[in-house]
């Protein structure tokens, strides 16, 4: 139970809420932004002492019962709830360092996939395997050292403003905010994992950004459909996005593709025969 984190959530939850939003009257004006402890107290049926506690990170760890009438009160979405009780140890949780290792069917996979740029992305954003036009589109990803492979640090660390754009990266703002909100969820599962605990202590102290979003607590994401890249030899090019949870390694494969006969198909197929060689020599003219 991690009850200083849970303490921060809760009160982050609680203040974004209003009393209209809940059934409440309104009332006079508040002093703090936000329900008062006392009013989700009594939503979700538990002592405000109690409550307060947990918000203090002094509390017992709470019972799944009582975790759920906290997610009803705070109207709480799925991916919220479920995080809830990742940070209150009532959820199974990983143990130990997360894997780096992929799974060898993947990597034939990824190696076979027709005019699809794909790569396999760790827990904590590491590259970890990737084909031939994933490195066109994108980098040449074997060209760089394993720390410089983490597509947290191309978003938020010590990039000076439109380098991002040359690995892709051509809609910064959304992808920074979708690395907060998963590097949340992936810090509480791996709680003692070096790896994840240093990558965040080290955005949050060289990146105002990130800190500024950290301090946020959100952990829900709306999927991504589509990305624009813009591309030095083949111009803007939107693709498909489709990201695929490989559930027993905690790891995603990302797959970019474009509907068959489309501009951004027929993009992929110039880049797939072009080669990374060729777009690393384009980027450098």
């Amino acid at each position: 139970m991690d009850k200083r984190e849970l303490g921060a959530f809760l009160r982050s939850r609680r203040e974004r809420l209003r009393p209209e939003d809940v059934g409440l009257p309104s009332g006079p004006r508040r002093r703090t932004p936000g329900l008062r402890r006392e009013e989700v107290a009594v939503l979700a049926h538990i002592s405000t002492e109690y409550y307060v506690r947990l918000e203090q990170g002094r509390a017992p760890r709470p019972s799944s019962e009582v975790l759920a009438g906290i997610a009803g009160a705070l109207r709480l979405t799925g991916a919220e709830s479920d995080h809830l009780h990742v940070l209150a140890g009532t959820a199974p949780s990983r143990t130990g360092l997360h894997r780096r290792d992929v799974r060898p069917s993947i990597l034939a996979l990824v190696e076979r996939l027709p005019q699809t740029a794909a790569f396999v992305m760790s827990a904590a954003f590491e590259v970890l395997a990737w084909n031939d036009l994933a490195a066109a589109l994108m980098v040449d990803f074997a060209e760089l050292a394993p720390r410089d492979r983490n597509l947290a640090r191309w978003a938020f660390a010590g990039w000076a403003p439109g380098d991002a754009t040359r690995y892709g990266l051509s809609d910064v703002t959304e992808f920074r905010h979708h690395v907060v909100m998963e590097l949340r969820s992936t810090l509480a599962r791996y709680p003692s994992d070096p790896a994840v605990t240093g990558l965040v202590d080290e955005l949050r102290a060289g990146s105002p950004e990130f800190a500024r979003l950290w301090e946020r607590h959100d952990v829900q994401d709306a999927p991504r459909l589509t990305k624009t890249f813009r591309h030095p030899v083949v111009g803007e090019i939107t693709v498909d996005c489709d990201s695929l949870a490989l559930t027993d390694r905690d790891q995603h494969l990302v797959l970019y593709s474009a509907p068959p006969g489309s501009p951004a198909a027929e993009a992929l197929a110039l880049l797939d025969v072009l080669g990374a060689e060729y777009v690393k020599e384009s980027r450098s003219l």
